[in-house]
């Protein structure tokens, strides 16, 4: 007998993901947690590929998330990199008060 996890559960669970990311990046005003969150609905997407690559055995579900994986590293990296020269520059990192970036 072979225990066999629905595609449904797994698209429930991305969802899920993406919902929970979403409302964090639409709530929060601190950077950090907006990338967080970000990264949060990045891993949704990611298990909604996967879990069709699997359902379908194809294998380009796979390459998707090497690829958005490859994306979301740059993204916070670049991303940090910007939150600390703000933070060094104006001693605050709030996004409501950082709403233009002039020099």
């Amino acid at each position: 007998m072979t225990n066999v996890v629905p595609l449904s559960y797994y698209l429930g669970i991305s969802g899920f993901l993406f919902a929970l990311g979403i409302l964090g990046v639409l709530i929060r005003r601190n950077p950090l947690i907006i990338f967080m969150s970000i990264e949060l609905m990045l891993n949704g997407a990611n298990l909604a590929f996967l879990a069709f690559s699997s359902a379908f055995h194809v294998l380009t579900g796979q390459i998707f998330v090497f690829f958005v994986m490859t994306v979301a590293a740059a993204e916070v990296a670049v991303g940090l990199a910007l939150i600390v020269v703000i933070f060094r520059t104006k001693h605050n990192i709030d996004v409501d008060v950082l709403n233009s970036l002039k020099g």
